[in-house]
């Protein structure tokens, strides 16, 4: 359906990003108007399901997510179920002498009603996960 991918530089060591952009927890806190509602349904090592509201493409996604990490260089996102079932998400932390470089892959999979409402907005799909980034790295960079 959508894929895309992002890279942006932060000014923060690679510690302090990863440990925001991987703490699913928190992310209801940390950007409510990305993720209205998280729900954490079970956590074994580095492996965690979470129940997720998504705002993105102008849509309120309902997801059953699986979060996988490597600390402090991978965030890996499978889709197992809801509305976007089969996507995956791809976060690299890389340290550059600027700080951290994140690039973010993304392979959006819309299923049902969602898919025919997003037909075409491919672009405002990328664009609004640029705006969760830009959120998540003003938080790091503070």
């Amino acid at each position: 359906m959508a894929k895309f991918s992002l890279e942006k530089i932060v000014n923060t060591k690679r510690e302090t990003v990863y440990e925001i952009l991987s703490n699913y927890e928190n992310y209801q806190k940390l950007i409510p108007q990305h993720f209205p509602s998280v729900r954490v349904r079970s956590v074994r090592g580095n492996t965690a399901v979470v129940e997720e509201h998504l705002n993105l493409g102008g849509l309120e996604l309902v997801i059953m997510a699986k979060h996988v990490t490597r600390e402090p260089v991978l965030h890996e996102v499978f889709v197992i179920g809801g509305d976007a079932k089969g996507s995956y998400i791809k976060q690299q932390f890389i340290k550059v002498s600027e700080g951290t470089k994140i690039i973010v892959a993304v392979d959006l999979k819309l299923k049902g009603k969602m898919k025919m409402s997003s037909m075409f907005g491919k672009n405002k799909f990328e664009q609004d996960y640029a705006k969760i980034l830009d959120d998540f790295t003003k938080i790091a960079e503070n």
